[in-house]
């Protein structure tokens, strides 16, 4: 078995809107591409490292306790992350990495995006979104 990594997108949500309402032009969105962002089911958030979190300039929420492999860390929770995966989109918040850390994207984005690892293969299946098999659940 080996390790799922993909391609992410994560933009600044604000400036997204800013940008729709004519407010700033599309050119000054701040936008980051991660390559090889490593895909981990155990962990729940998006997680990003620090000078990528800055680059955007995204609104800290708190800080919040998280189990590690390691014990309980305190880590920084920021907001308003656009968050695009292999033309997936969604919404999302992050948890803040050091900056030597590799990106994570974790089960809840891969829930909400329709994506599954498939770690025989290390790649991610975008899950149908129609039909009787589609990925979304109402109840």
């Amino acid at each position: 078995m080996g390790i799922v990594t993909t391609t992410i997108t994560v933009t600044n949500f604000e400036d997204e809107v800013l940008a729709t309402h004519g407010y700033i032009p599309s050119e000054k969105i701040r936008s980051i591409t991660i390559n090889n962002a490593v895909v981990r089911t155990r962990t729940h958030f998006l997680c990003l490292p620090a000078d990528v979190i800055a680059k955007l300039d995204l609104p800290f929420v708190e800080e919040i306790e998280v189990k590690t492999a390691t014990g309980i860390r305190t880590v920084r929770l920021f907001k308003h992350v656009s968050l695009r995966v292999q033309g997936r989109e969604a919404l999302s918040r992050c948890i803040e990495l050091s900056e030597d850390e590799s990106a994570i994207l974790g089960l809840i984005q891969l829930e909400e995006l329709g994506l599954k690892p498939d770690v025989d293969n290390q790649q991610l299946i975008v899950l149908p979104d129609t039909g009787k098999d589609t990925y979304h659940l109402a109840y």
